[in-house]
């Protein structure tokens, strides 16, 4: 996180840990006001994000040769779902990938951002693409809530009319992600600016609450802790627009492809609840297993629950999925509070 952005956020009252914002003040207070969304409008600073920008051009035909998505169809002011898979189609990172201009902007988990940007760099070649990373020049807000779109307007920000469209304005974009949630990206020098215009007329949150509504919304995020561990069908990205399975070759496309034709995929998206803290990468256990030492998933997502205790996104192998007794962390660890409710 840019060093004159957290001292700000700390100084309207933003606390900060491992430079993640956790709350302003009441964590609780302010999940319930995301969940309870009738009135409330909440911003959050999205400081679990980073941006890769490519440019060039071949910007284009690189990306779509490297990622699941299909980027050639990707249209101007768009934005789609992608992720970057190992030869054995295991992700290793998730995109939000968009267009600026004549460029193209990822957005994807902080921790992988350094070592995403250098194994990509690995495979330009002799592609006319430049590969920048541009987290240190710009910062990511979260706008949700039934007037969200007002509250753009208020700020003189444009509110897209479709998901998954992008407007720009004269400091960025902004992403309207589902029906009631925005994305801004705003170059870093506007952003304290910005923030205090958007605060306005919306409460400020933590960044756990963006995330808890990315798990109501069921919308996974590859992280250090996660990657390397999905094919992508097992956190639903080929529901959420994630994979063309009618363009050319990609790194992993031959197992994504013959995972889905095959109909071998055995372990699925699922969201569940447990009375105390939950986190990615965490093992997920079954009991009744013929190999109880051996996990059945492992929790994608995670984040604070309005209702107390944690709610995470998992991926668990089906046969288990109904279970009652699933455990975390290690075999007689936390149990889960009731049994995953699927994707």
């Amino acid at each position: 996180m840019n060093s004159n952005w957290q001292e700000f956020l700390g100084a309207v009252g933003a606390h900060i840990d491992q430079a993640t914002v956790e709350d302003f003040g009441d964590r609780q207070a302010e999940l319930a006001a995301a969940r309870d969304a009738t009135n409330t409008t909440v911003i959050s600073p999205l400081t679990h994000l980073g941006v890769i920008e490519f440019s060039g051009e071949d910007a284009k035909s690189f990306l779509h040769n490297q990622l699941t998505s299909d980027v050639n169809h990707l249209e101007s002011a768009s934005a789609q779902h992608s992720a970057w898979c190992t030869a054995k189609g295991r992700m290793l990172a998730s995109f939000l990938l968009y267009r600026s201009g004549s460029n193209y902007r990822a957005l994807l988990a902080a921790d992988l951002l350094a070592a995403t940007q250098k194994r990509l760099q690995m495979f330009v070649l002799r592609s006319k693409v430049v590969i920048s990373e541009l987290s240190g020049g710009c910062e990511m807000i979260g706008v949700s809530g039934p007037n969200a779109a007002a509250t753009l307007t208020a700020a003189g920000l444009p509110a897209p009319a479709r998901v998954m469209e992008v407007a720009a304005f004269a400091d960025g974009e902004v992403i309207r992600i589902d029906e009631t949630r925005y994305l801004v990206i705003v170059a870093s020098a506007a952003a304290k600016t910005l923030w205090s215009q958007l605060a306005a007329s919306a409460r400020p949150v933590g960044t756990p609450v963006w995330q808890w509504l990315d798990i109501q919304a069921g919308i996974p995020l590859i992280s250090e802790a996660t990657k390397e561990a999905f094919v992508p069908q097992m956190t639903n990205f080929d529901k959420i627009g994630g994979v063309s399975f009618h363009k050319g070759c990609y790194p992993g496309q031959e197992i994504v492809a013959r995972t889905q034709y095959l109909g071998k995929v055995k372990r699925h998206l699922y969201r569940i609840h447990a009375d105390g803290v939950i986190a990615a990468g965490d093992p997920i256990f079954c009991a009744q297993s013929p190999d109880p030492e051996h996990p059945c998933g492992m929790v994608a997502n995670a984040a604070p629950s309005p209702e107390g205790g944690y709610d995470a996104l998992a991926v668990i192998q089906e046969t288990f999925a109904t279970a009652n007794d699933l455990e975390l962390g290690a075999l007689g660890g936390q149990r889960m509070t009731g049994a995953p409710s699927a994707l």
